[in-house]
């Protein structure tokens, strides 16, 4: 066997491994939270723009990033749950691996 096998088989690996998987949903909720928070942040501007301000073109770009806004909420969502489906996935087939090789 060489060292990095040997390594997999010592104490702690199996620790590190679940700590690398919390961490990758971790960063899945981040990314969808800053999605959210862009899509917030791009209505709350489309409002200011449609509500107090009298210029035409500021009120067509306050119109149009409306669904901009609404696009990249679904678009977070689509991305965190494909994220979600795929941790899972590793997840479950480390688990079939680790249970193979014991």
């Amino acid at each position: 066997m060489d060292a990095t096998a040997e390594k997999r088989k010592g104490p702690g690996f199996d620790l590190r491994e679940r700590l690398a998987a919390a961490r990758s949903v971790l960063s899945n909720e981040r990314t969808f939270l800053a999605y959210q928070r862009t899509a917030l942040t791009q209505l709350a501007v489309a409002a200011t723009f449609i509500r107090f301000f009298d210029h035409p073109t500021l009120t067509v770009i306050g119109w149009l990033l409306v669904p901009v806004s609404a696009v990249t909420a679904g678009l977070g969502v689509l991305r965190y749950r494909r994220m979600r489906a795929l941790i899972r996935l590793l997840e479950a087939q480390a688990a079939r691996q680790e249970q193979l090789g014991r």
